[in-house]
């Protein structure tokens, strides 16, 4: 076939297996995959180390464990060498439940990435909706294909960074064409472009090509024409601002229970947990799900429900106009709502060296690591941090990467990161973890990162400071609350995130009745609530944020019975007329 058809390779020694598996998959997939078909584990390597040789594609690597296969899960920790980028299952048969606790711990420690059922009849949908989420998370990590967007820029540059890694957390199919590149002239000519200010966007999907010079956020917005800011007379029930799991789930449950719902995101749909390659802890996704795909699933939930959004833009201020909360927003409107749901999660915190934040788009990244991960083939790559973000990032980037170092400035990773990430680094032979390190400084070379340079973290100084090669340097460490557009009103804690609930006294509504109780997840402002990573004492995990998600919503109706919006007039129609677009709640 065309070397450019990414390949499956089935290896199994079960002859039933083998017959059945390739079967299903050549029948389901064969017009757009290889199939390839292994009577033993040796031929099966064999067949790897020629794809790796030839530079083919591999997709998919299946193979079998039960009784007539017992090599299989060896096969698959041995395959991850030729093909690191390529998505590994094991398949066991139905009943046979002895070899189950085997198949989850090779899983656990990261030597396959599934476990699926072997097919026992016709058209098993089960089977092969695992294979196609499968085959959709392997895409989405190796980019290209459709381009609903094209970006020229230089490599290196700090924008053009920006703007990749904002389109494709927002799930929007971008090709990169380096300036200076074959293709990159191409387009400029065929758009009549002599020198133009870049980085240079075109939006292809559209009937006439739309054609951005150095866009801004808001220029970018426009142009995608997805979202539009609502008309100045309407009255939201609930403002949510963030687009994380916990916005994402605030806006699902508000809007299904038929409260009008808006969402301002800054950056991208999923937050911080859309960078995640692989969460593989989140309740009902047994096999695990990307980030992106949770976060992009919630997005389309939400729009279903009538969720309204707005994106690329930032809340700059919040406010009060008589009853109702108003958002200052980065496109110069403003919007009012009944309540407001702090939903802005958190940064990562910088590592305050004046040499890395130089390099930043340029070798060094906070977060990025979907974005960024295939442009690190064959490099040396470090990793800053400590809790699960760096350890899946650090996993991701070793399907890429020819060597990872993942840098813990304490001595273990057992009290911030979960087991099953700190079984799969120990399993993962490109994965090196230093403990007691800290980074003081880089190397650049030609304007781009080419060393790390390591020193011991808390008082070692007799111990010089050594330079790691690197070609990406990847810092997700600690956490920094967004929260610098809220007024001093809302109170926080010593670190800066929101304090909710029992950690206050009751809240002065301004009507002269004696304080009531706070509600749990409630700010020191009434009405404003602050959920996810944002809030004081939260746990940061995407389950918990989408707990407070749901949570807050019932809190929400319990807020709108009891502030209900001044009943206009009668005889003012145009005043009835802007009640009924405010959407206001009426409980029961």
């Amino acid at each position: 076939m065309d070397d450019s058809v990414p390949v499956m390779v089935v290896a199994t020694a079960d002859p039933v297996s083998r017959r059945i598996l390739g079967d299903e998959l050549r029948r389901r997939y064969g017009a757009d995959y290889e199939v390839l078909d292994c009577a033993s584990h040796a031929h099966g390597r064999a067949v790897l180390e020629g794809m790796r040789r030839w530079g083919r594609a591999v997709a998919l690597i299946v193979a079998c464990y039960g009784p007539d296969d017992r090599g299989g899960l060896d096969f698959l920790r041995r395959a991850y060498g030729h093909h690191p980028a390529a998505k590994r299952a094991v398949v066991v048969t139905w009943g046979d439940f002895p070899s189950a606790p085997v198949v989850f711990r090779a899983i656990a420690q990261g030597h396959a990435d599934l476990m699926i059922i072997r097919p026992e009849r016709p058209r098993d949908e089960e089977f092969h909706g695992a294979i196609t989420d499968t085959l959709d998370d392997w895409h989405l990590s190796q980019g290209g294909g459709f381009e609903a967007a094209r970006l020229i820029g230089r490599t290196g540059d700090g924008r053009t960074h920006a703007l990749r890694d904002s389109l494709s957390r927002n799930h929007i199919p971008v090709g990169f064409y380096p300036a200076g590149s074959e293709g990159a002239q191409q387009m400029l000519e065929s758009l009549g472009l002599q020198d133009p200010e870049l980085p240079v966007l075109m939006l292809v999907y559209t009937p006439t090509p739309i054609v951005l010079e150095n866009p801004s956020d808001l220029e970018i917005a426009q142009a995608f024409g997805v979202t539009r800011p609502p008309a100045p007379d309407k009255v939201f029930d609930v403002m949510v601002v963030g687009a994380g799991p916990a916005g994402l789930a605030t806006a699902v449950y508000a809007s299904s229970e038929g409260l009008s719902t808006l969402v301002v995101e800054e950056v991208a749909v999923g937050g911080q947990a859309g960078t995640s390659s692989m969460i593989r802890n989140y309740p009902g996704f047994s096999r695990g799900v990307s980030g992106a795909h949770l976060a992009y699933r919630s997005f389309h939930q939400a729009w279903g429900f009538g969720t309204d959004f707005l994106f690329l833009r930032k809340v700059e201020q919040l406010g009060m106009d008589g009853p109702l909360h108003s958002l200052e927003v980065s496109d110069g409107s403003r919007v009012h709502g009944r309540t407001v749901v702090v939903a802005t999660g958190v940064d990562y915190r910088r590592l305050g060296v004046p040499a890395v934040e130089e390099l930043v788009g340029r070798g060094v990244f906070y977060g990025a690591t979907v974005s960024e991960a295939p442009s690190m083939a064959g490099r040396h790559v470090v990793v800053v941090g400590g809790g699960n973000s760096a350890g899946q990032a650090t996993l991701h980037l070793a399907k890429f990467a020819q060597r990872v170092t993942l840098l813990v400035r304490g001595p273990t990773l057992a009290v911030s990161m979960s087991e099953y990430l700190i079984s799969q680094l120990g399993a993962t032979r490109n994965v090196s973890i230093r403990y007691g390190s800290t980074v003081v400084g880089v190397r650049e070379v030609d304007g781009g990162l080419a060393a790390v340079r390591v020193a011991p973290s808390g008082d070692a100084d007799d111990v010089p400071a050594e330079d790691l090669e690197a070609g990406g340097l990847f810092v997700l460490i600690g956490s920094v609350p967004r929260t610098a557009w809220l007024p001093d009103a809302v109170e926080r804690d010593r670190a800066g995130f929101l304090v909710t609930g029992t950690h206050r006294e009751g809240a002065d509504d301004g009507s002269g009745r004696p304080p009531r109780p706070p509600r749990a997840l409630e700010t020191t402002v009434p009405g404003v609530f602050a959920i996810g990573d944002v809030r004081s004492g939260s746990i940061k995990r995407v389950a918990t944020a989408v707990g407070d998600g749901a949570t807050v919503v019932s809190m929400i109706h319990g807020y709108l019975t009891e502030n209900p919006l001044p009943v206009p007039p009668r005889s003012s129609a145009g005043a009835a007329e802007r009640q009924e677009s405010s959407g206001e709640h009426r409980p029961g």
